[in-house]
């Protein structure tokens, strides 16, 4: 809350300052209260029908007019048409690259990049990975995912970097493009769509540019902060040499960036992975079609091994842009000695060359002959054996022996004391003047003016946008996602911040699932839970568990040695000191660990719609199904950012509330 210090009069100089709140901040929190007031008690219904801005029409309207033109009109004859042409070449060019080559050369090729970045044994589980995704008869869909995710990996560092390098040497245009960063990042995968969809229809095209968008602000953000952090001697000694700025920027800023970009690269590489899948829905092809497909079909099984195979991608990936990003520094030791995490030796690098160099001459032999398909004899496939032990967890489960336990009757317990209640009071038991009064109150108090003011008015626009009751709903299914989440996740990541091999014995599985497809979550719930608004809850916790979990345990690590000691010292017991010491000193982590999973669980959620989840989501989904409910996906496409964008920054208010004073 904008707040002005001042002493009173005739104070003494040591005497703590009086803090007085701006009269404009009062009248805003009085303003606020009215409304509350107002809205019980006048006993106001839902958001007046009347008030709809009814943008659905005319955007429905667009949409029709640009199926007519896409033949005959400039926009798409001399822009979008030949936009379209050249992005669609490019990914089947590098398709057809990917699956010129021979099979053998992608499980050696991994398994040697992996063993020269991160050590032997990620080097032999790549190599098993790969070969995996070839058993599974997924090397084809494997190709097309692969080359969609790297012409946007491509698309987004060649705009990423420079703009990066641009926010950099302009604070304005830093201040500019860091609200937009925000937004692209807090909005929900399926939102992003919708516009590219209206634009170009179905296909890679959309998807790709779709993709570009997602991926975009982490290299944009780290690019902007490796070349802040750049160490200042540094560059006064270029300086000093004579060198342009220009010369600079090349010679001395990039390259003492470069972990940052790397590790921007990274990020923009996973988001580009998970973004691609979610593209199936507009027919981008690939990997994330055959978990669309089992999804439709509820089977577990397909949807497992399309999953998996999606789960290794990300994993090598990952491992290879990080060690990337490590190489540098881990190499500066001596060659003749093994680096400090045991990575590499110097006979390894000669075994790596030489093993390269054969693979290399394989490579082009076997392309000319044509050994590019992965042989059947090779081919195993897992999937019945998961379809039967799923068929036995939806037989016996459910209802163990009528007993009233099981899935189905924790799934009544959750929808009946839970998800109804919470969203009848959210949709009618709260007026709406009233849950805007609210909104605005905890604006003032979590950050002030601007963000009390912003919370209003973005309420408002939901319901202007006739998304109230639907907002109220996803809502409620959130808040109910995150408390769950919250039950499950602190005791985790408590048990993991106190004893390191708990936290070793859980950090794989945590990892599997945050590598994991969302859809693929979703299967196996549907066919323990049914289709429902549970389904989407359950697996918007697991979706959203790691990183809460992750938080968790980092805050409560950073607590300092010496405060423990101190507690202990006096006769504080474990469970005093967690309560009383770790766990405030710990707040501001795990409010950011609340934001992770809020933001996680809302973009769950509306996944949750494919499933019967309802809310925005569902609207959202039926704007990429149907071509006549484009507008009215639209219209819950901007409630969902909205709903995003209130979240997050509440939550982000209240985090830099909970955290301590810099030291002066």
């Amino acid at each position: 809350m904008s707040q002005t210090v001042a002493a009173e009069p005739g104070a003494s100089a040591g005497a703590p300052a009086v803090r007085r709140r701006s009269p404009f901040a009062v009248g805003l929190a009085a303003a606020a209260v009215a409304l509350v007031i107002v809205g019980f008690v006048a006993s106001v219904d839902a958001f007046p029908e009347s008030w709809n801005l009814g943008l659905a029409d005319p955007i429905d309207r667009t949409r029709r007019w640009l199926i007519n033109n896409q033949t005959s009109h400039w926009l798409y004859t001399v822009l979008l048409n030949p936009l379209t042409d050249l992005a669609d070449a490019g990914i089947r060019q590098l398709e057809a690259i990917l699956r010129w080559f021979p099979w053998y050369v992608y499980p050696v090729f991994c398994g040697l990049g992996l063993w020269r970045v991160r050590g032997r044994v990620a080097g032999a589980l790549g190599l098993c990975g790969v070969v995996l995704i070839g058993m599974t008869d997924l090397w084809q869909q494997g190709f097309a995912t692969l080359a969609l995710m790297g012409v946007a990996v491509f698309l987004s560092l060649l705009a990423g970097i420079p703009l990066g390098i641009a926010a950099w040497r302009n604070d304005r245009f830093a201040g500019v493009l860091r609200p937009t960063l925000d937004a692209m990042q807090t909005m929900p995968g399926f939102v992003y769509l919708i516009p590219f969809v209206l634009l170009f229809g179905i296909g890679r095209v959309p998807a790709l540019i779709a993709t570009v968008i997602f991926a975009l602000p982490p290299v944009v953000r780290l690019t902007d902060v490796g070349l802040r952090n750049v160490p200042g001697p540094m560059v006064e000694a270029s300086e000093m040499f004579g060198a342009t700025d220009r010369q600079t920027l090349r010679l001395v800023r990039i390259p003492a960036a470069r972990p940052a970009i790397l590790a921007g690269t990274n990020q923009t590489t996973m988001l580009a992975m998970s973004m691609v899948v979610i593209a199936a829905f507009i027919g981008s092809g690939g990997l994330g079609q055959d978990v669309l497909r089992a999804m439709r079909d509820i089977d577990v099984g397909e949807a497992s091994e399309a999953g998996i195979a999606i789960v290794i991608m990300a994993i090598i990936l990952d491992r290879f842009t990080r060690g990337i990003a490590t190489l540098g520094e881990r190499g500066r030791g001596p060659r003749t000695n093994a680096h400090a995490d045991g990575s590499l030796r110097a006979a390894d690098t000669v075994a790596i060359r030489w093993i390269a160099a054969a693979t290399a001459l394989v490579a082009l032999v076997g392309g000319i002959v044509g050994h590019n398909r992965f042989p059947e004899w090779l081919q195993w496939h897992y999937a019945p054996y998961i379809n039967d032990i799923t068929a036995w967890a939806r037989d016996n489960l459910y209802d163990i022996g009528n007993s009233g336990i099981g899935t189905g009757p924790l799934s009544d317990f959750i929808t009946v004391y839970m998800v109804t209640p919470l969203r009848e009071l959210l949709s009618s038991g709260i007026p709406w003047p009233a849950m805007i009064g609210l909104g605005v109150l905890g604006g003032l108090l979590a950050r002030g003016v601007t963000l009390g003011l912003g919370i209003g008015v973005a309420l408002f626009l939901i319901g202007w946008l006739g998304m109230w009751e639907l907002s109220m709903d996803t809502l409620a299914q959130t808040l109910v996602a995150v408390a769950v989440t919250l039950a499950i996740a602190v005791p985790l990541g408590i048990q993991a911040s106190h004893s390191d091999r708990f936290q070793k014995l859980i950090d794989p599985v945590l990892d599997f699932l945050q590598t994991i497809p969302s859809f693929v979550l979703l299967v196996p719930v549907i066919t323990l839970f049914h289709v429902g608004r549970i389904p989407g809850i359950i697996a918007s916790v697991v979706y959203a568990l790691p990183g809460a979990v992750h938080y968790t345990d980092l805050g409560l690590r950073r607590v300092p040695a010496e405060v423990h000691e101190a507690a202990t010292s006096f006769g504080a017991t474990r469970w005093q000191r967690l309560r009383r010491v770790e766990l405030p000193l710990a707040a501001p982590e795990l409010m950011v660990a609340v934001n992770q999973m809020i933001m996680l669980v809302l973009a769950m959620v509306v996944i949750a719609g494919l499933v019967g989840g309802g809310g925005l989501g569902l609207e959202t989904v039926n704007a990429l199904r149907r071509s006549d409910a484009v507008g009215r996906g639209f219209e819950a496409g901007i409630a969902i950012v909205l709903l995003a964008g209130i979240l997050d920054r509440l939550t982000r208010g209240v985090a830099d509330r909970l955290r301590p004073p810099a030291a002066a």
